[in-house]
């Protein structure tokens, strides 16, 4: 996997230089243990020893609401990773999930770049 300078960048731009290189990162600090997302300088505790890992890719739908237009629908949700954080993000291929459904991320690329999606995985995803 290519490595990205992340020093010569923001969190933000960092975050979506990972994300067009196919990897899905979050933030990590250290001294608190603490994950981290969206990307920033401080953690939520004030801990700055902030570092990029791999994200397990894995977490439950917390909250899940479809949104109905004349030409399609498309559904937001708010996804807890397993590591603790939360983020928002759509499961493309069904229209709604239960809260606790399990689902796991990928990378999908779109028009306006690549973006973190999630599919049901177990048996809500059969």
């Amino acid at each position: 996997m290519t490595d990205i300078d992340t020093g010569a960048l923001g969190p933000q731009a960092a975050y979506e230089a990972y994300l067009a290189a196919g990897r899905f990162m979050i933030q990590h600090a250290p001294s608190t243990g603490e994950h981290v997302f969206w990307p920033r300088v401080v953690s939520p505790s004030g801990a700055t020893d902030l570092q990029w890992v791999e994200a397990k890719g894995t977490g439950t739908v917390h909250a899940i609401t479809v949104n109905r237009g004349r030409g399609e629908s498309y559904n937001v949700a708010l996804i807890d990773l397993d590591e603790g954080v939360r983020m928002m993000s759509t499961l493309p291929d069904v229209e709604t999930a239960a809260i606790g459904a399990r689902v796991r991320a990928r990378i999908e690329t779109t028009g306006e770049g690549p973006r973190v999606v999630f599919d049901l995985i177990g048996e809500e995803g059969r």
